[in-house]
């Protein structure tokens, strides 16, 4: 006669029931032979059922949430094995089934096993690198050096791949295909990287051994015990539990007690010189044969980490150099040419690679090519688009000549600024000095031929406070000065005389030597409660 009993975990309690009916009852219902009064169980859950010739089989009841036997759902009623695990909802259930002969020898298991869940290994990286590849022969298996030089071959080919691997996505393939293949175990697999090297891990990738679990598997990380993955990467060690709920330091960890998980491996990926991230690895069940084999399983898990590590490595070099590129490119529309190494730096430390928008103190250039409108009524289109093109390009040299900042092409309008990004104290002569370079350099490209038709300029400039950064959505974003000192700037270029410059009485004020500039007068401008007071040049060579 067979006996059969369910050990149940809840928490820190192991409960162990006996199934005394020929139909025993599981449900969230207190009538049920085993109440369970847990989320994700049903009120009638599933029943287990003893037939005459004394096997027992478990069918499930019609509940919401199903129930499995080894991680396979149950479609039809299922005989029980001793050592299948069923699960309803979040509760697992170990079935034991034992006879009254088998009962002394399971009784001296359970003493074996309680011994194994409680070893925990903590150890230093470095103890562990070679140990795995230098194992122990045992009677009937390889020598020593015959499993050394397999074991190597295997390292040499794992390292193959995951040099071949040109994605993080074919990194970790190459980690899940490796891990599943030689660690039994393990259930759950996981790759945390600390991407912005400030010390925060993040959940690169993740994977499960049932491929039918995969989309169960909560994509925020919340079933990966963060603080084991902190340590890891923190002191460089090495950690192995196989039955955290026995582990007194795993006590609070809401993720590990609650999520089930009972044995854990995690080890830093680390090349002797910096830590980049951690590999972890977790099942539901506690692994007793860690006991014997759980020094080398996590050496292997050491030595296969040492090999992820470069190959992160080489992918995060390559992410921040495309990363680099990609602001390379779009700071260079905008900066001149000595501020955007600078600028790269300053860029590169932010996640997103943005420039956050703050308050600046700046001079906001406007320069608008006079007679444009009647321009584009003699020409056709192309045309135009190629005298903007060419001017604009020599307009910019003077403006990057003296440290300055396109905002935009407005039409046939150049806005740009100084004093930002980079502060600059002399930013109205800076301005200044560009506008006068703009109106000399135009007069000799007229001279030159540059047109079919002399071209002049109007230019306006204003000195103050303005926000400066990147402001848009995520779909287009658009480094720009906004505020007050920009709106008047605009509104003064229309009483710039043609083939001039006119200044605030701000600017003028900044500047060290203001002998170019002349009073022009006060002016009203829209949306300025005041009359302010404008200069102009005096002369430009």
């Amino acid at each position: 006669m067979t006996e059969l009993k369910l050990r149940l975990q809840e928490g820190d309690t192991e409960t162990v029931v006996s199934v005394d009916q020929d139909v025993f009852t599981i449900g969230r219902l207190p009538e049920c032979h085993l109440y369970l009064p847990f989320g994700g169980v049903s009120r009638n859950h599933a029943k287990i059922v003893q037939t005459a010739d004394g096997v027992w089989t478990i069918e499930d009841m019609g509940s919401k949430n199903g129930t499995q036997v080894n991680e396979r759902i149950l479609t039809r009623p299922q005989q029980l094995h001793n050592g299948d695990v069923v699960w309803l909802g979040n509760v697992s259930l170990l079935v034991l089934i034992v006879d009254e002969a088998a009962q002394q020898l399971m009784t001296q298991q359970e003493i074996n096993r309680d011994n194994a869940e409680q070893k925990t290994i903590l150890r230093n990286v470095k103890q562990l690198q070679q140990q795995w590849i230098q194992a122990d022969g045992k009677d009937g298996e390889l020598s020593n050096k015959d499993k050394t030089i397999a074991r190597l071959k295997d390292l040499v080919d794992i390292a193959k791949n995951l040099c071949a691997a040109t994605s993080i996505e074919a990194i970790f393939s190459q980690v899940q295909e490796v891990v599943f293949r030689y660690l039994d175990s393990i259930d759950r697999l996981a790759l945390l990287i600390d991407v912005s090297s400030c010390g925060h891990l993040e959940l690169i990738n993740a994977a499960t051994r049932n491929a039918s679990q995969q989309l169960s598997l909560p994509a925020d990380g919340s079933w990966i015990s963060r603080s084991i993955c902190q340590k890891v990467f923190d002191e460089k060690v090495v950690i192995q539990s196989a039955d955290t709920h026995k582990d007194d330091r795993f006590s609070g960890e809401h993720s590990v007690l609650v999520k089930g998980i009972r044995s854990v491996m995690a080890v830093p990926l680390w090349d002797e010189n910096k830590v980049v991230g951690v590999l972890y690895a977790d099942a539901h069940l506690s692994s007793y044969h860690w006991a014997n084999e759980g020094e080398e399983e996590l050496s292997f898990f050491s030595a296969l980490a040492n090999l992820v590590a470069s190959s992160v490595q080489r992918w995060l070099l390559l992410e921040k150099l495309k990363n680099e590129e990609v602001i390379r490119h779009r700071l260079e529309r905008y900066h001149s040419p000595a501020v955007v190494h600078q600028q790269l730096i300053s860029v590169g430390r932010l996640p997103d690679g943005r420039l956050p928008p703050a308050e600046s103190e700046i001079s906001i250039l406007f320069a608008d090519l006079v007679g444009f409108t009647a321009i584009s009524e003699r020409v056709t289109p192309t045309a135009i688009a190629e005298l903007l093109n060419n001017l604009f390009e020599e307009m910019l040299q003077e403006v990057f000549a003296y440290g300055g900042t396109l905002d935009k092409y407005i039409g046939d309008c150049i806005m740009a600024f100084f004093g930002a990004p980079e502060p600059q104290p002399d930013h109205a002569h800076r301005a200044t000095a560009a506008a006068k370079g703009m109106l000399t350099r135009l007069e000799r490209l007229n001279m030159n031929g540059f047109w079919q038709e002399p071209l002049q300029l109007r230019i306006a400039i204003n000195s103050g406070k303005a926000v400066v950064g990147d402001v848009g959505s995520s779909q287009r974003v658009e480094y720009t000065a906004l505020g007050a000192t920009i709106n008047l700037a605009a509104r003064m270029e229309a009483v710039c005389p043609p083939g001039e410059c006119v200044i605030s009485e701000v600017t003028y004020k900044m500047l060290a030597e203001p002998s170019d500039f002349q009073e022009m007068g006060s002016y009203s401008f829209k949306g300025i409660n005041r009359l302010i007071k404008v200069y102009q040049t005096t002369m430009h060579q």
